[in-house]
């Protein structure tokens, strides 16, 4: 007589104790994947900031004229167009020889102006981010700055002197784009304090 072969599988407990556990496990991980996920949107759009200075200093350095890079609305247009106006509250920018107001969607020329450069829409990117463009006081909204042939940032009036980026939701890392007026321009976070090399002076 055969005996009755032992029937493989799950029973309902057994699913219903293992989705539980997972469930438990999402809800652990999930704050922490949502502040990574913020954290590396100020991080992009703090280094595409940094990057577009660079840009700047450095065409202005190949030139030898004055480059000017400057933050302009809509924050989160990707491409830019014609609506762009200069601010001091976005993520976007353009670099140009002249103020790109209402011509942000011109190609990169030597002649047409705004004789763009290069020109950023941060695009839904941005969604969430604050920025705030200041001048050297700090308290001073600037939108920005020029770079000679020397490379040096120019100071006439309030130039932009550093771009402070962060999150709608605290908790989010605070990074600053520092630009000295020799030209250099640097990253540092807000939050770091003491001898850390990620301090901002």
């Amino acid at each position: 007589m055969l005996g009755s072969a032992r029937q493989r599988g799950f029973n309902m407990i057994e699913v219903a104790v293992t989705m539980a556990i997972l469930g438990v496990l999402m809800a652990a991980v999930l704050p922490s994947v949502s502040e990574y996920i913020r954290n590396t949107h100020v991080r992009s759009i703090a280094e595409s900031a940094q990057n577009g200075l660079q840009r700047a200093r450095a065409e202005a350095l190949r030139r030898n004229k004055v480059v000017t890079f400057w933050l302009v609305s809509p924050s989160t247009a990707a491409p830019l167009d014609n609506s762009c106006a200069v601010s001091s509250a976005s993520a976007s920018w353009v670099i140009s020889l002249d103020d790109p107001t209402g011509k942000c969607d011109i190609a990169p020329s030597l002649t047409v102006a705004p004789r763009t450069v290069e020109a950023y829409g941060a695009g839904q990117g941005a969604n969430g981010i604050t920025i705030a463009g200041l001048a050297s006081d700090g308290t001073t909204a600037a939108s920005s700055v020029s770079f000679n042939g020397y490379g040096q940032a120019l100071q006439t009036g309030q130039p932009l002197s550093r771009i402070d980026v962060s999150h709608s939701n605290t908790g989010a890392r605070r990074l600053r784009i520092q630009i000295s007026t020799s030209g250099g321009v640097r990253m540092c976070d807000r939050d770091v304090t003491g001898s850390d090399p990620r301090v901002c002076s």
